[in-house]
């Protein structure tokens, strides 16, 4: 059994897309309809940079959306290998979540886009520069990391907003919460904390008024049916009925990506093997969830290729 998995924030870098939008015309047409749905040459940024201005969060999430989607369309239109036929689930890592669900089918390319700037654009003004960071936990499970959040926090916002890894777990929130929680990593039996080059404190109560912005937006361009089941990251359990798909795009502003748990969750379902469409993020973290899962990453027209041969 096979999940097909979409990365997020952070797997963005200048000259992404490229590679397949010289080989495909249908890679091109999906990066053509992102750049109409947004009034911007989005699929000229992800080529040439500036990387500042792809980093943007407005800018990355329709960005890696678009790859991932272009990646899947691709594999679909010029290998025969169809998303609803071959994946027996979906899940994605953060905004990847709306890349899944329009890969599957519940909102329709131009939509996602438009969503996902949305977005982007609400958790970049929930909170103002500098007021929030974001660190990453080396050596930290999520015991540790509790932990080390609750004695860093000190009256402000200082919580787990990824469960990425047995060794990886994110924390966000106040600045000076984040900057206490890295000097106090050591105490807390944690390799070491590093800031990371983020704007915004995603996935913290911090970004309560960019929930309510998705609340409205969700209202009204709410998913369809989907293709096949997905692994939603707040509860890391399955979800076919739209409704409630909504209702879980929204707590997931604010709610943990519970990317380990969703992983350890899909492996108890059967799924053998993890395919990640449009990046090599989520593979490694799979990898370090669960040994003894496959792991593959799309990413370039030659993986498509390997990856058509294998499953022909």
């Amino acid at each position: 059994m096979t999940a097909f998995i979409f990365p997020g924030q952070g797997s963005q870098k200048v000259g992404m897309g490229a590679d397949l939008a010289e080989a495909s015309a249908h890679a091109r047409e999906v990066f053509q309809e992102v750049d109409e749905a947004l009034k911007q040459k989005l699929s000229a940024l992800m080529k040439d940079g500036p990387e500042s201005e792809l980093t943007m969060t407005a800018n990355a999430q329709p960005a890696i959306m678009a790859n991932s989607v272009a990646t899947a369309r691709v594999l679909e239109k010029e290998f025969g290998i169809a998303l609803a036929e071959s994946a027996d689930c979906v899940a994605g890592h953060s905004l990847g979540e709306y890349s899944a669900l329009c890969a599957a089918g519940a909102f329709s390319l131009t939509d996602t886009a438009k969503l996902l700037r949305l977005r982007g654009i609400a958790m970049q003004d929930a909170v103002p520069i500098g007021v929030g960071a974001m660190a990453a936990l080396l050596g930290a499970d999520i015991e540790k990391a509790t932990a080390l959040a609750e004695a860093a926090a000190q009256g402000q916002v200082c919580e787990v907003a990824n469960d990425n890894d047995p060794t990886q777990v994110v924390i966000s929130g106040h600045a000076e919460a984040i900057d206490r929680a890295i000097e106090m990593a050591k105490d807390h039996g944690i390799k070491r904390g590093i800031k990371l080059p983020v704007s915004a404190p995603f996935h913290c109560s911090l970004m309560d008024p960019a929930a309510l912005r998705m609340k409205n937006a969700l209202e009204a361009t709410p998913p369809q049916a989907f293709a096949v089941p997905l692994f939603a990251n707040v509860t890391a359990a399955r979800v076919t009925d739209p409704a409630e798909e909504q209702a879980l795009l929204v707590d997931q502003i604010t709610g943990r990506v519970r990317w380990r748990e969703s992983v350890l969750a899909m492996r108890e379902a059967g799924i053998e093997r993890f395919v990640e469409v449009g990046g090599k993020v989520l593979a490694p973290m799979v990898g370090r969830i669960d040994k003894e899962a496959a792991t593959v990453s799309l990413v370039t027209m030659e993986d498509l290729e390997n990856f058509a041969k294998e499953n022909a």
